[in-house]
């Protein structure tokens, strides 16, 4: 079941109908931007779909464009969600899974992050993203993380690679405070947490990372994120290949008494980062 980054269907005609209107009566996007308070790259990518537009953005352009309320109308249909949309259908199943694994490979899994470092992350991204989105998907990802003290509890295992850990991302402040949340984390019952140690001379993780995901009638589901989408994987097969991997790269990862002691190593310092 691929999942791609092609624009909801929503936003596109809303775009389309924008664009048509803004044609229709002769304005360049320029001459649009000097009417309303938004910039030209910003109309462009509304009407290209790739940006959902905010109340706002739809009054002033539909004032400007004399649309007398054609796009107001749709303000319900394009409203900005917490989540892209190819994500959307993740973030649902997560949060009722019975059983979540998951095996990391160059950030933190998003359910262990710290504000802070869930901040620093968004802000990596490229093409930037505006501070109020920042913002925004950061509390989505703060909000998702009601999973990990949920009742009934959802049974969790984490494969990290050692170098998620040793990667200071948002710097040194932030790196600690995130290892401390980890070892907080790791000390959950339903949680347990092991580090792929860098000196592994083999490796059955090397496709990348991968998600295993019971839902609440017990059908296993695989989830693999890759740069500009995402897949579910729900076919038996598939999904036997995953778990008999994920299986193996917990065998070959510190166990769960190891990597808390890791953690707390590179903490105080005696292990490098």
């Amino acid at each position: 079941m691929p999942h791609n980054d092609e624009p909801p269907v929503s936003l596109r005609i809303f775009g389309k109908q924008s664009r048509f209107l803004r044609e229709q009566r002769g304005m360049t996007r320029r001459e649009l931007a000097a009417l309303v308070p938004y910039s030209e790259s910003l109309i462009a990518m509304v009407e290209r779909g790739e940006r959902p537009p905010k109340p706002g953005y739809v009054d002033a352009v539909d004032a400007a464009l004399d649309a007398g309320g054609v796009l107001r109308v749709l303000i319900p249909d394009v409203a900005e969600k917490h989540h892209p949309a190819w994500a959307e259908e993740y973030v649902n199943l997560q949060a009722q899974a019975l059983a979540l694994h998951s095996y990391s490979t160059h950030l933190l899994h998003g359910l262990l992050q710290t504000e802070s470092y869930a901040r620093a992350v968004f802000r990596s991204l490229r093409p930037s993203l505006e501070d109020e989105e920042i913002e925004n998907s950061v509390q989505a990802r703060l909000t998702t993380q009601n999973l990990l003290l949920r009742k009934p509890s959802c049974r969790m295992t984490f494969v990290l690679e050692e170098l998620t850990l040793l990667r200071k991302i948002g710097g040194q402040a932030i790196w600690e405070e995130e290892l401390r949340k980890l070892l907080k984390i790791s000390q959950l019952h339903n949680v347990q947490l092991q580090i792929m140690p860098v000196s592994r001379e083999t490796h059955a993780g090397l496709d990348g990372p991968l998600t295993l995901l019971e839902t609440p009638a017990h059908h296993t589901i695989g989830y693999v994120e890759g740069q500009r989408g995402s897949y579910f994987l729900t076919d038996p097969d598939d999904v036997s290949v995953l778990s008999h991997r994920y299986g193996t790269i917990r065998s070959q990862a510190h166990d769960a008494e190891a990597s808390r002691a890791f953690i707390q190593r590179l903490l105080t310092g005696e292990a490098s980062a």
